[in-house]
């Protein structure tokens, strides 16, 4: 990822800018040496430049005043610009220049965020508009848990990206489109003669309407047949055909928006069949560059290194997911300008994908270099697996749908918070804020406990531990954040009035340690922004909150000499733990 050279606010960047000059003056004869900088988990520092081991033996082969690893390591220091973010470097043996901050400048820095907002912590990206291709359920079929990941993952980085002051184009691209529609609407036809005047119940069950459909088309050959031109008239155009699909189609996304509701995820429909009438023209401008051949009577694009090639129209003269995800590329680069698009489906369709980006790349659509713009990105992801490490299923072996996954999780917490206040006696405004306060913490459990993960690793859906209130889960992290507010509202402070009057003062090390990790929030954003990896913003947030649990233990915030100045700390926690939350798509509580 290209970044702008101004990031403001990411420590890393700022260090290396300074060793960069020290470099230049220390070693001129190596242009192409680039500052290696990075976070020091020692007491001697808190970054740590290591460019002195890797330079050590380029130089031992030329006559320089140099002597080993230390000598280099020594000159990076001395020749380090001024600058009043560092306090102090130290050279320890082995030739790393370990960096220590000065606490007064993270102290400024964190207090300037305060008050110029912590927009400007954000990453500046090179590009400027990008289409974030995620959720993409079929239609017919129900929203399953298989559809978490792409759903949460796919949102997440949009909202990853929108924070970066990228224009995000959001696309949920539903799969309405292709055969298995004819089968559906000829069961329609079949089953309500009346359908036309009947309203979404006449279907009921659309799962159960699909599942129906497809055992006819296995094993009755006539309606198979039926179905079968039933696909030619809808793709034909004809009113009737059209008509019942459109019906289909949008007793579909009513079931879709409630599930996108819940999980506060906003998307834009633009399905297969939006693409379907650009396709004839996208597949001539790829043929009047040399790339689609004849092969067995299917039009196909051979892709080096690949044992099948591309198949972009079939032997019957029919279209297929190639063709159409071919279009889309090419509507998404031509007609919505985007720069970078990037696609959130499992790890099955990496080959597909690459062999789409290849043919693209061939095309000229693509930057042939995979770092530059226009580009185009898979992001996959594995499973979500039951408590028995197999695929999440139901007992009757079904695909468990998300909505149940979701009621689950709100239930489970609501029974856990009543257990933790059983003690007690609930008034009537309390037992009335349980249910949202229920509902708004169960799906941040199911939402963390996916996002913490890396995304390309599979992972065991627990759902005791996801509601724990202690270790690494989004309810800990609510309750870290809903005591921070309690105790700026205890306080009494106008704390808007304070941060133009207050300044901020670190006096115990406690206070040190969590200022660091604040000023670290820009570079865990442009780390995740960069790799396109949540679980990196998800171990940031977490160990913000162990700092400030630090923090929390050894000072005392309302009543003390210094509660001017750790109110601000506790504000700018606050500030930085609503950013996260935000991005991560869950919802804070002031109060639990």
């Amino acid at each position: 990822m290209a970044l702008d050279e101004e990031s403001v606010g990411n420590l890393k960047k700022q260090l290396e800018k300074l060793f960069a000059a020290s470099l230049r003056v220390t070693v001129p004869d190596e242009p192409d040496v680039e500052p290696i900088i990075t976070v020091c988990d020692k007491e001697s520092g808190d970054y740590q430049c290591n460019n002195a081991m890797k330079l050590w033996p380029r130089l031992q082969r030329k006559a320089t005043e140099f002597t080993g690893r230390q000598s280099v390591a020594q000159a990076l220091k001395n020749n380090l610009p001024t600058s009043e973010m560092v306090e102090s470097c130290s050279v320890e043996q082995g030739g790393f220049v370990n960096i220590i901050l000065s606490k007064q400048w993270v102290a400024k820095s964190i207090h300037k965020m305060l008050m110029d907002g912590i927009g400007t912590w954000a990453p500046k990206l090179s590009v400027k508009r990008a289409v974030v291709d995620f959720s993409s359920p079929n239609i017919a079929k129900e929203m399953h848990v298989g559809h978490l990941r792409s759903t949460i993952i796919g949102d997440t980085i949009a909202r990853m990206l929108e924070f970066s002051n990228v224009e995000v184009l959001r696309r949920n691209h539903v799969g309405d489109w292709g055969t298995q529609f004819g089968m559906l609407i000829e069961f329609l036809f079949e089953t309500f003669p009346d359908w036309e005047n009947s309203n979404d119940q006449a279907i009921g069950d659309l799962e159960a309407f699909y599942k129906a459909s497809k055992k006819r088309f296995d094993s009755d050959s006539d309606f198979k047949e039926r179905a079968q031109q039933a696909v030619v008239k809808l793709q034909g155009g004809e009113k009737k055909y059209r008509k019942a699909w459109q019906q289909i189609c949008e007793i579909s996304r009513k079931g879709f928006e409630k599930v996108y509701e819940r999980l506060g995820v906003r998307l834009e429909e633009k399905g297969e069949s939006f693409y379907n009438p650009y396709i004839p023209m996208v597949l001539e401008l790829l043929n009047e560059k040399g790339l689609v051949e004849e092969s067995e009577g299917a039009h196909v694009i051979f892709i080096e290194g690949k044992k099948a090639p591309l198949i972009v129209i079939k032997r019957d003269g029919g279209f297929n997911y190639a063709s159409t995800d071919l279009a889309a590329l090419w509507y998404r680069l031509n007609e919505e300008k985007a720069e970078w698009i990037i696609y959130l489906t499992d790890a099955s369709q990496r080959e597909h994908f690459d062999m789409v980006f290849t043919a693209a790349k061939r095309a000229g659509w693509l930057s042939a270099q995979g770092n530059k713009y226009p580009r185009a990105d898979h992001i996959h992801f594995g499973l979500v697996k039951g408590e028995d490490g197999k695929r999440m299923r139901t007992r009757s072996t079904e695909v468990v749908p998300l909505i149940n996954l979701l009621d689950k999780a709100k239930s489970g917490c609501k029974d856990a918070l009543i257990l933790r206040g059983q003690d007690r006696e609930w008034t009537e405004e309390e037992l009335m804020q349980l249910e949202p306060n229920a509902e708004a913490i169960g799906y941040a459990a199911v939402k963390y406990a996916d996002l913490k993960n890396n995304r390309e690793t599979s992972y065991i859906y627990q759902e005791k531990q996801m509601l724990n209130d202690k270790g690494d889960t989004a309810v800990y992290l609510l309750y870290a954040y809903a005591r921070i507010c309690s105790i700026i509202k205890k306080s009494g402070t106008e704390i808007n009035e304070l941060k133009k009057v207050g300044s901020i003062e670190f006096t115990k090390d406690a206070e040190c340690v969590l200022g660091l990790h604040l000023l670290r929030f820009a570079e865990a954003i442009e780390e995740a922004c960069t790799n396109l990896y949540p679980n990196v913003l998800c171990k940031y947030l977490y160990g913000l909150s162990l700092a400030f649990t630090g923090f929390y233990s050894g000072c005392q915030v309302v009543g003390t000499a210094e509660e001017s100045s750790r109110l601000l700390l506790c504000e700018a926690t606050r500030v930085v733990m609503e950013q996260c939350f935000h991005i991560l798509g869950i919802t804070p509580l002031e109060r639990i």
